[in-house]
């Protein structure tokens, strides 16, 4: 038996990095996973196809789309005990310089999207009596980072939503914890390395040179944390952020 035997799961952004590895972890420990992108295209199949799980396409966003997205995975797989929030834009530019519809673009996904589906998945919830929330926020929340002014204060606004939800939904036996990981090597690398002016072999290696642990972080790194938190072995954690960083922070966030 799995850490989530027949527990359906919703994980958001999933069709490739942390995303991926959190639908492929889950799969393995018995989960039903919902498997969300914002396009349903040959990533999102290529998912699917090895982990068994469940087409969910929607552009988070869109509360429309989501109230549709969240209506049919509980029709055709069932209660959504477990929802992760992970889908993320990100932009690089100086303050300045971004357009103000670059800004809200990154608020409306990784922010005010995730409030949407929570919103969608939390009548459910409640009817279970149950539920596990786990918001994917970043390193670069609380640290901040030059020329990413827009990703930073949504991933820091996913802590301070995790912090307030968690002790307003566990009385209702509702668990919302955060992950803010540190550096991964996910796809997402190719824009710092853009921003920097280096290739993406630099870029890790730069990164690597400020992390005790001596190298950047995986998708499985993060899924293995998430899976923990999504399951009942982690019922004394609420409202706290977790933060598989190999040591660079370790200071509490």
């Amino acid at each position: 038996m799995g850490m989530l035997e027949g527990v359906v799961c919703l994980v958001t952004g999933a069709a490739q990095g942390i995303g991926r590895g959190i639908v492929n972890r889950m799969a393995k420990e018995g989960a039903r996973v919902a498997v969300n992108a914002r396009l349903d295209d040959d990533r999102l199949a290529r998912v699917v196809a090895e982990t068994g799980g469940f087409k969910a396409p929607a552009d988070i966003a869109s509360p429309e789309a989501v109230r549709r997205m969240v209506e049919r995975v509980e029709t055709e797989v069932g209660p959504i005990e477990v929802l992760v929030c992970n889908a993320a834009r990100m932009t690089m530019k100086p303050f300045l310089e971004q357009d103000p519809a670059e800004w809200w673009d990154q608020v409306n996904i990784n922010l005010t999207g995730h409030m949407d589906v929570i919103a969608a998945v939390l009548p459910g919830m409640r009817r279970l009596g149950r539920g596990r929330i786990v918001l994917i926020s970043s390193l670069w929340g609380p640290t901040g980072w030059e020329n990413a002014s827009g990703y930073c204060a949504t991933k820091s606004a996913l802590i301070s939503l995790g912090r307030s939800l968690g002790r307003e939904l566990a009385p209702e036996g509702i668990y919302v914890t955060v992950v803010a990981p540190g550096i991964i090597d996910t796809p997402q690398l190719q824009v710092d390395a853009d921003d920097a002016g280096v290739s993406l072999k630099e870029i890790h290696a730069i990164y690597a040179r400020n992390i005790p642990a001596g190298r950047i972080g995986t998708p499985d790194d993060i899924a293995g944390t998430v899976v923990f938190l999504s399951s009942q072995a982690a019922r004394a954690y609420l409202g706290q952020t977790i933060q598989p960083n190999g040591g660079e922070v370790r200071a509490e966030m």
